[in-house]
C-alpha cells in the first residue's frame, strides 16, 4: 500500500484551513440558488465561476494573512452520478464538472501570494442524504458508485480526496476502496448527530476502527464535519482512534440536523465561541491540524478559529 504521508503537507503538524460552508453561505449570504444544495452548478456558467473564486478569495486572504497552509476543497459535495441524475445531467456531464472544479481550484492556487502548502482536494459527498439516509450502501456497492467521481479526480491536479458527511461505515469503507484503486490518498470525515454518534448508530471510535481494520488503515486521517463541537465532544473518550482524527469542520449552530433541515432561517451561532470551542477539542487531541467549518460558517468563523489556535499554539 502507497504511503502518502510525504506527499500531504498537512500532516506535517503545521496548522492548515479549509473554507466553512460553502452551500449555506452562497445560499443565505450571497442569496444564490442551488439546486439540491449542488453548489457544482455554478461551474456552468462564468458569473457561477467567479462567485465560487469570490468565495474562496474570503479565506485564501486569511491564510495568506497569517501565513498557514490552506486546503482548497473542491465544490462537488453533490458532483455524483445519481445526484446529478436529479438535476439532469448524465455521467459524463458530471465527469466534466468535476474536472472543471478542480481546474478552479488550481486556478485559485496560482492566485495564491503566500509560501505556505496549498493542498487541492477533490470533495465527495455521500450517495443518500447527509442528515437522514433511507438507506446503508455496502462496501462493495459504494465503491462502485464513488469510484466513478474518484477516478475523475485521478486524473486532475487533486493531490488528494476527501469524503465528507459520511453517515455510515459501509459506504467510508468503499470510498476508501475506491481511492485507493484510483491511487489517491484519502481522508474520511463522519458526521454525528447531538448523541455524538454517526446517524447509523455507530459510536464515533468504532466507526473509525471498522474502517480502519476494513483497509489497512488506508485513510490517511479522519476528520468529524457537520456537526457542532458540543455533539461529539463528549464521544472523543479514549483510545488509540483519536490520534486518526486531525480535521474538524463544524456547524456553527448546536441544533440537530432535523431541527437544520426543518429550518428557513440560517443560524450562524458565535464565531468566537466557536473558535473557542475548537481550542478545548484541540487540548483533548493535540494531532488537529485541519480546520475549517460546515453549515453555517463562514469566512468570520474561520479567521477566528484560525486566531484563537494561532494564539493557544
Amino acid at each position: 500500500m502507497t504511503d502518502y504521508r510525504h506527499l500531504l503537507p498537512q500532516l506535517g503538524g503545521g496548522l492548515f484551513l479549509t473554507d466553512g460552508g460553502i452551500e449555506t453561505t452562497l445560499i443565505f449570504h450571497q442569496g444564490l440558488d442551488l439546486p439540491l444544495f449542488a453548489s457544482y452548478v455554478l461551474l456552468d456558467d462564468a458569473a457561477g465561476r467567479e462567485a465560487l473564486k469570490r468565495y474562496y478569495r474570503d479565506y485564501f486572504r486569511i491564510a495568506e494573512e497569517r501565513g498557514v497552509g490552506f486546503i482548497l476543497e473542491s465544490p462537488t459535495w453533490r458532483c455524483s452520478r445519481d445526484w446529478g441524475a436529479k438535476l439532469g445531467h448524465d455521467a459524463r456531464r458530471i465527469e466534466s464538472f468535476n474536472r472543471e472544479a478542480i481546474t478552479l481550484m488550481e486556478e485559485l492556487r496560482r492566485e495564491a501570494r503566500t509560501d505556505a502548502p496549498i493542498v487541492i482536494s477533490g470533495n465527495v459527498g455521500p450517495h443518500g442524504d447527509g442528515y437522514a439516509p433511507k438507506a446503508q450502501l455496502s462496501p462493495d456497492e459504494a465503491e462502485e458508485y464513488h469510484g466513478h467521481q474518484i477516478r475523475t479526480f485521478a486524473d486532475t491536479a487533486a493531490d488528494m480526496v476527501a469524503a465528507v458527511t459520511m453517515t455510515h461505515t459501509g459506504e467510508a469503507i468503499g470510498v476508501v476502496r475506491a481511492a485507493r484503486s484510483a491511487g489517491m490518498p484519502v481522508a474520511i470525515a463522519f458526521t454525528t448527530e447531538t448523541d455524538g454518534r454517526l446517524p447509523s448508530g455507530e459510536a464515533l471510535g468504532e466507526a473509525i476502527e471498522k474502517v480502519d481494520e476494513g483497509t489497512g488503515a488506508a485513510p490517511v486521517y479522519y476528520m468529524v464535519n457537520c456537526a457542532h463541537p458540543d455533539h461529539f465532544a463528549g464521544a472523543l473518550g479514549e483510545g488509540a482512534w483519536r490520534s486518526r482524527l486531525r480535521g474538524i469542520r463544524a456547524n456553527a449552530s448546536r441544533k440537530s440536523h432535523a431541527e437544520l433541515d426543518n429550518s428557513d432561517v440560517l443560524d450562524p451561532g458565535d464565531p468566537v465561541e466557536l473558535a473557542r470551542d475548537y481550542t478545548r477539542l484541540r487540548r483533548m487531541l493535540p494531532g488537529l491540524s485541519v480546520f475549517g467549518g460546515c453549515c453555517g460558517t463562514d469566512h468570520r468563523h474561520i479567521e477566528q478559529i484560525c486566531l484563537i489556535c494561532l494564539e493557544a499554539a
